[in-house]
């Protein structure tokens, strides 16, 4: 049974990567300083909400480890984890800055990590 809860889960990472990679995904956050700045767990937030927009399936669990400043180019790694415990790799990378609205684009890895046993 176990090898099914991991091929659904698995199958379910992979609808999400395949429909952020195929629709493209960026998102847009305005924030409130002179050196704009996103929070973790904003940013977070923001790629679960956009994710589930994008792929028609329920916010997944997302973290990310860093704030997210306002520069172009600049990245961040945030994971995406499934209800079993199995993880899929998002990138988040600054595409643009206008005054205090951070522009990111967002993409999956191709692979889901199994879960930690």
């Amino acid at each position: 049974m176990t090898i099914g809860r991991v091929s659904a889960a698995a199958w379910s990472l992979s609808a999400v990567a395949t429909g952020v990679l195929l629709v493209g995904c960026s998102a847009s956050v305005k924030v409130e300083k002179s050196e704009p700045k996103l929070s973790a767990d904003k940013l977070a937030t923001t790629v679960s909400e956009k994710l589930a927009a994008q792929t028609g399936q329920p916010k997944p669990k997302i973290t990310c480890p860093e704030d997210l400043a306002g520069k172009v180019g600049t990245t961040t790694r945030c994971t995406l984890t499934a209800s079993d415990g199995s993880t899929l790799g998002v990138t988040v990378t600054v595409s643009s800055v206008k005054g205090d609205q951070i522009n990111f684009d967002i993409k999956a890895d191709d692979k889901a990590s199994p879960a930690a046993n």
